[in-house]
């Protein structure tokens, strides 16, 4: 059956950093492209971050560039999204997200870990 399961989020000062992981089951993972999410109130759901199968490619919002940084362990199935310099529009729920390469209609969600940047 397939998971994915978010966790290390919290609570985080301004300028601090903080590390989320995920961790996949029930599926090829070296296969799938791996995204972060991340869903502020009163805001759409916006890419955050995305690194390709073999962990060569990524991508980042604009807003992040610099500052957050996305990698994957296929060993481990589990990828990564360190996150520095938070700032209070940080805030937001984060959600991990699979896709497959070749067959994209092939795409899973975890249920999401709150991040809140708040002194």
């Amino acid at each position: 059956q397939v998971h994915l399961v978010e966790s290390g989020g919290g609570l985080v000062q301004p300028g601090g950093s903080q590390r989320l992981s995920c961790q996949v089951f029930g599926f090829i993972f070296s296969s799938y492209a791996m995204s972060w999410y991340r869903h502020a109130p009163g805001k759409e759901r916006d890419l955050v971050a995305q690194i390709n199968r073999i962990g060569t490619t990524t991508n980042y919002a604009d807003s992040v560039k610099g500052r957050f940084t996305i990698s994957r362990d296929n060993d481990k199935k589990m990828v990564y999204l360190q996150m520095n310099s938070l700032q209070p529009e940080d805030t937001a729920v984060y959600y991990c997200n699979a896709r497959h390469e070749i067959f994209p209609t092939f795409d899973y969600w975890g249920q999401g870990t709150q991040v809140t940047v708040s002194s």
